[in-house]
């Protein structure tokens, strides 16, 4: 997988500004237990370089990128520390060359024609449009894909649980980017918890599991697997009742008893299909991509299935 493919299954880029190294590791595994795997600290602190390298030292699993990179050198340092990809605010022919040169992945900042086009000369294909809010939000990038329709946007301020699902459902936009996972003050306050409970917030309204279809399982301790299966973004918010275990609104319901001929699946519509299938493998499914419906070659449905456990899951794209 590569770094914009990894982007794009955390589908949400923390704005990480850090005024002390040593909060970087912490809040690193904050953003990992909330099921985030990707961070873009910021060069706005003189922490930036060792909270970098702290990160990329001690967190394997996390992917972290240098963000807010104002100048050529700051880029150099950003690599040397350890920053798997650089994002700046606007298009710097000069950072860009050397990226290049280097192969280094970048994301600059775009929300012009000319500036969109001065990046396709590089080959890129996925860009910063930032600020969103100020530059006309998702009607911008609508219209902005039309003549660059290889292009993909991270769209950056504005962004907040108020309209994630808005945002990621457009077929333009590659991931979300913001400080609302991991606001500064929690940082520095140290509430490490907070952080980990506003990702996992988020991923859940990203995803946007809704229930399609019941799952019949048979027993209880079977039901109880399913309900662990369908989400761990979702379950610390489920109930159970004597005859099956009940999801939020419009997500499931896992009956504990067989209704239909002993079947043990469960179908949930998704706002992004391919990061929902990256979400299931992780918990142990495999898909049966040659098996999936497409249309205009993107995956429109798709069926799940954990060895062993008699469980399917039916993803569908709303």
């Amino acid at each position: 997988m590569d770094i914009f493919q990894r982007i794009r299954q955390a589908g949400i880029v923390p704005v990480v500004i850090i005024d002390h190294a040593s909060d970087a590791v912490p809040t690193a595994k904050a953003l990992l237990n909330g099921g985030i795997d990707v961070m873009e600290i910021t060069f706005r602190t003189p922490a930036a370089a060792k909270s970098i390298e702290e990160v990329a030292f001690n967190c394997p699993d996390l992917m972290v990128g240098a963000g807010t990179v104002l100048t050529l050198d700051q880029c150099k340092i950003a690599v040397s520390n350890g920053a798997k990809f650089i994002v700046f605010p606007g298009f710097d022919e000069k950072i860009v060359s050397w990226c290049a040169e280097n192969g280094v992945m970048i994301i600059p900042g775009c929300v012009t024609p000319t500036e969109i086009m001065a990046t396709i000369k590089y080959n890129l294909t996925v860009i910063k449009f930032f600020p969103a809010n100020i530059y006309g939000g998702l009607n911008a990038m609508k219209s902005l894909s039309a003549p660059f329709g290889s292009i993909r946007f991270i769209p950056t301020g504005g962004i907040g649980l108020q309209n994630i699902k808005q945002y990621i459902s457009e077929p333009f936009v590659h991931a979300l980017g913001g400080s609302w996972v991991c606001p500064k003050n929690d940082i520095s306050e140290g509430n490490f918890k907070k952080i980990t409970d506003m990702c996992i917030m988020s991923r859940s309204l990203l995803l946007g599991y809704e229930f399609a279809d019941l799952a019949n399982s048979g027993t209880k301790s079977t039901a109880t697997d399913i309900s662990a299966s369908i989400s761990k973004y979702e379950l610390e918010r489920f109930h159970e009742n004597q005859d099956s275990i009940v999801f939020p609104p419009n997500l499931a319901e896992i009956l504990n008893r067989l209704e239909y001929d002993g079947l043990r699946s469960v179908e949930l519509r998704t706002n992004c299909i391919d990061i929902a299938i990256n979400d299931f493998r992780k918990k142990g499914f495999s898909a049966n991509m040659e098996a999936a419906n497409k249309k205009d070659g993107k995956v429109i449905s798709v069926c799940l299935e954990k060895q062993g456990s008699g469980v399917s899951v039916h993803l569908l794209q709303k």
